[in-house]
């Protein structure tokens, strides 16, 4: 079989990279197409391991390497301008637009589904809230027309796979279709357990407003005698360094080793985004490190109250700090985390995946 795997963009390394590079080493021989491709050279390295990617018409716009997301609007028109009629297997990895390429009726088309388009559906209103006219108005039609084009290139999937229950029923509820879940790939071998923890808090993210940082920075410089480390970096970093108190830290970007060092250290990590997954909490909980999570999306089913980690059931500064007190309580168990853990590895994904894809496969065969 000749097999095509489409991702939506490559500028850089994140959850839905992780589950590409899997893929891309499940199907070794496969054909790569993006609406554009900017990896630097590490997350080239990384994620596609010297393969070459075919880009869209995008990817020589203007100033397309810092703005390609202006040209949404041509996002749908750019992902059906690839040519795809010589492939038997094509393999979506979408959380926009990968899912609309074009099919004909003798190939198996099967999507893995980050997401249904967030922008465009659950996060329409929040998206939109604080633009003025006539920009509004702009970003309101460009958005009508993706939804639009979204549902009309639904038949183009044969197979939804959704990254958890979460991204299942929301595939559910606006697609009215059914999806298997795997969850995505954590690499667990390179965080792995310490039984030795000091006295603070992680947390780590890009700094952008769902992420919810800057709320778990309030709820810290409400606890003064609690220590927080904030690692990440993004536009909300000058804000956040601004409102820290004295028991805050902003680290910024920092490398794996640094991360994975603080991580293993860590008396407890706090995450405070709606995530369709949410790796970075598995990568913590591998260290033996106890998570405190939003009692929603996909924490919601990673995290398990009172053993992994704790709840806390609303994004506000009194619900983070009425977790952490309990969260304090309780004598985790740090092996049984991190053992937990290890049921969202790479290997399970891998084996998960491929056995899927290969029973779809021969049932297609079987049919036609």
């Amino acid at each position: 079989m000749r097999v095509a795997v489409v991702h939506d963009w490559l500028v850089t390394n994140g959850g839905a990279e992780k589950v590409l590079k899997a893929i891309l080493e499940l199907y070794p021989n496969s054909n790569i197409f993006s609406i554009v491709d900017f990896l630097n050279r590490e997350n080239r390295e990384a994620i596609l391991n010297g393969r070459v990617v075919k880009t869209s018409f995008i990817q020589r716009f203007p100033f397309a390497n810092k703005y390609f997301r202006n040209y949404l609007p041509l996002f749908p028109m750019a992902i059906e301008s690839f040519d795809l009629s010589g492939y038997d297997l094509i393999i979506s990895s979408s959380w926009a637009v990968a899912k609309g390429v074009k099919t004909h009726n003798r190939q198996l088309h099967i999507c893995y589904s980050h997401t249904p388009i967030r922008y465009a559906w659950d996060l329409y209103s929040e998206y939109i809230s604080n633009l003025k006219q006539p920009k509004r108005f702009l970003v309101e039609q460009t958005l009508k027309y993706i939804r639009d084009w979204d549902i009309r290139t639904l038949n183009r999937v044969n197979y939804f796979i959704a990254n958890s229950k979460f991204v299942q029923e929301r595939i559910e509820r606006i697609y009215s279709r059914d999806a298997k879940v795997i969850y995505p790939p954590v690499d667990i071998s390179k965080f792995t357990l310490s039984l030795k923890k000091d006295d603070f808090y992680l947390t780590a993210s890009r700094l952008v407003p769902y992420k919810k940082t800057k709320l778990i920075v309030e709820a810290f410089n409400r606890m003064p005698n609690r220590k927080l480390i904030v690692i990440g970096a993004g536009e909300e970093f000058k804000s956040i360094e601004g409102i820290a108190k004295s028991n805050i830290t902003l680290l910024g970007y920092q490398r794996d080793d640094i991360l994975i060092s603080y991580m293993q250290r860590a008396k407890g990590f706090i995450y405070g985004a709606v995530e369709d997954f949410g790796i970075v909490p598995i990568e913590a909980m591998s260290c033996g490190t106890a998570v405190i999570a939003l009692n929603r999306g996909g924490t919601a089913e990673t995290v398990i109250d009172g053993v992994t980690g704790v709840h806390f059931n609303q994004q506000t500064v009194e619900s983070i700090i009425d977790a952490i007190n309990r969260f304090e309580t309780i004598d985790f168990n740090l092996k049984d985390i991190s053992n937990y853990a290890r049921r969202f590895s790479t290997q399970r994904f891998k084996k998960e995946f491929k056995e899927y894809i290969a029973g779809l496969v021969k049932k297609n065969i079987t049919i036609q």
